[in-house]
């Protein structure tokens, strides 16, 4: 058992929010239909590394993994029509086109909740279904500038960045939209009637940014990029190691820091002088050299045994090769290898978070294209497939 079995998804997205999205629906038990076009189905199949065969990048197998596929041309009256009466069959559907398009193809949510009361619809975009932006294209690095991280991200007098040049709206909208779709599945078992979740790109990173919306607000402070220390706590940062190698530490509490200065670094008389925050961020600049030279007189594994020995949050900065190598995401199962028929072993993150009782599973990664077009006429015509168009569940 999986805690979302029997339910049915229709993924009309492409690229990564929607698509990831519905891929965590469908680790969990979710039964995930991608609609694809006809001609080399979404472009997100030729996104990323490609692999040498033709739609079959990694980034696409990784992130539409435990689904299948369905060709229909949504321009087309006939496959408009397929999609409709596909709606009625299911619980889920998730679209990531612009604002309007779906309207446009006479299937908007009006339309769509006429035949299916219960059915919950995920509507991502860049900037949201409503306001002065809602027509603008938007991806997650656009997503990351409007925001508000990119700001933030960078050293001090440097250019702004994105962090590890990461699509993090994405993921982060594709989480979001997936506790809203189970939000709203909610809803919909008790009372029969299915809504519109519609999230936005940049609305997710906004969200994250802690305390940076209510400090605007109460002291008119505008933060800035802080490099690899941050100017709230102190020492809070990145700092590299006698072997050149760099490890993260993170003293977010006087006792943190008291620890650090008594028990790893060997300075009592830097604890007892600078006890609080606020004294050492006013010598932050004595702290942290004192930290990194600390950290200078070591190899990166022995500053990271040496803090955790003194009850210090401390960890390496890891590449990909490192995180390979590292015994902890081994044991956790923090990856899997999954056959493709094609390609062989691929490598990819494993399901998260860990269920005790009802855990996801990886049945299978990107599907081919349309590789379930010979159900689907055999779908449209079981009436037994219809879902309840709007009774409550209990």
């Amino acid at each position: 058992m999986r805690p979302l079995d029997g339910l049915r998804v229709l993924d009309l997205s492409s690229f990564l929010a929607g698509p990831y999205a519905s891929s965590l629906l469908g680790e969990f038990g979710a039964e995930v239909i991608k609609i694809e076009h006809p001609d080399g189905g979404e472009p997100g199949r030729r996104f990323g590394t490609a692999t040498g065969i033709d739609n079959l990048s990694l980034t696409f197998q990784s992130e539409n993994r435990c689904k299948v596929s369905v060709t229909l041309d949504l321009k087309a009256p006939d496959d408009q029509e397929k999609l409709r009466q596909l709606a009625r069959r299911s619980d889920i559907l998730v679209e990531n086109f612009r604002p309007g398009t779906l309207e446009k193809w006479g299937l908007g949510p009006e339309v769509l909740h006429r035949l299916n009361k219960r059915l919950v619809i995920l509507r991502i975009s860049g900037y949201g279904q409503t306001g002065p932006y809602k027509d603008r294209p938007g991806f997650a690095r656009i997503a990351h500038a409007v925001g508000g991280l990119t700001h933030l991200a960078g050293m001090e007098d440097g250019p702004p960045v994105t962090p590890g040049s990461s699509s993090l709206a994405d993921y982060f909208t594709g989480m979001y939209g997936v506790m809203g779709v189970l939000l709203a599945q909610r809803v919909a078992e008790l009372t029969g009637k299915g809504q519109v979740i519609d999230a936005a790109l940049f609305e997710s990173i906004f969200r994250i940014l802690d305390e940076l919306a209510p400090a605007y607000a109460w002291n008119g402070k505008v933060r800035g990029r802080e490099g690899r220390m941050t100017l709230q706590v102190c020492p809070h940062g990145h700092f590299q190691c006698g072997d050149g190698k760099w490890v993260a530490i993170a003293c977010t509490s006087d006792r943190m820091w008291d620890r650090l200065a008594r028990r790893v670094i060997d300075r009592p008389d830097l604890a007892d002088r600078f006890p609080h925050t606020a004294d050492r961020l006013a010598e932050r600049d004595l702290i942290e050299g004192v930290v990194e030279a600390f950290t200078m007189a070591h190899p990166m594994t022995d500053v990271v045994r040496l803090c955790t020995d003194g009850d210090v949050p401390c960890g390496p900065v890891n590449s990909i090769e490192d995180i390979f190598a590292d015994p902890h995401f081994k044991a956790r199962g923090s990856m899997i290898e999954i056959q493709h028929p094609e390609l062989g072993p691929i490598t990819v993150p494993a399901t998260f978070p860990h269920l005790s009782e009802t855990p996801g599973r990886i049945d299978h990664l990107g599907p081919e294209l349309g590789n379930w077009n010979k159900h689907l006429d055999a779908l449209l015509g079981d009436d037994s497939e219809l879902r309840d168009p709007g009774a409550p569940a209990g």
